[in-house]
């Protein structure tokens, strides 16, 4: 297994829809533990394959006990939504902003060898799936913002000056959870 780098914002890839996986061989299988052992390395709780440079319909979590895998999901989402909560992104360092997310989901899709999979969550879970499949769309949580904090969020981007195709090999980092999917501000 290897760590991969994480892909920042002005990478097309982030916005960039994903396509399905099609084929689930042996390198499915290596990109999905790689992105669990990045996932791990820098205490995240999901990550996208897009995130890594690679344009496939996969993402991993962990939150709390729940942890795993889902290739081409599709999403059922409740009516109602949760509390708002902040969140940031690995591929938008620095950035936390809240986010209106539904309470629940259902999420159905396959395992890296091809087995199908439902799982369902409130919370914490239902608000990671969300985050993680917008990345499959080419959504960034910033498109998800209030007017007033998106300004907020560029202003800070465009004062960090990350460059248009910049991949940040991220380092694992010490501390406690500081939002939603990733170590500090980062998800």
């Amino acid at each position: 297994m290897a760590i991969l780098g994480i892909r920042i914002i002005g990478d097309a890839v982030l916005r960039t829809p994903a396509q399905e996986v099609t084929d689930f061989g042996p390198e499915l299988q290596k990109l999905v533990e790689d992105m669990d052992q990045t996932m791990e390395n820098v205490t995240g709780a999901g990550l996208a394959a897009p995130q890594v440079g690679v344009s496939l319909r996969v993402f991993t979590y962990q939150t709390g006990q729940e942890r795993g895998h889902i290739v081409n999901p599709v999403l059922e989402l409740s009516e109602d939504y949760q509390e708002d909560q902040v969140e940031g992104c690995l591929s938008i360092p620095g950035i936390a902003a809240p986010v209106r997310r539904r309470r629940h989901v259902k999420a159905t899709g396959f395992d890296k060898f091809g087995n199908p999979v439902e799982i369902e969550g409130d919370g914490l879970l239902a608000r990671c799936f969300q985050h993680e499949t917008d990345h499959l769309d080419g959504i960034l949580f910033l498109d998800r913002l209030e007017p007033e904090e998106k300004k907020a969020a560029w202003r800070t981007l465009r004062a960090n000056d990350y460059s248009q195709t910049a991949i940040a090999t991220v380092k694992k980092r010490s501390g406690a959870l500081g939002s939603s999917f990733g170590a500090g501000l980062g998800l």
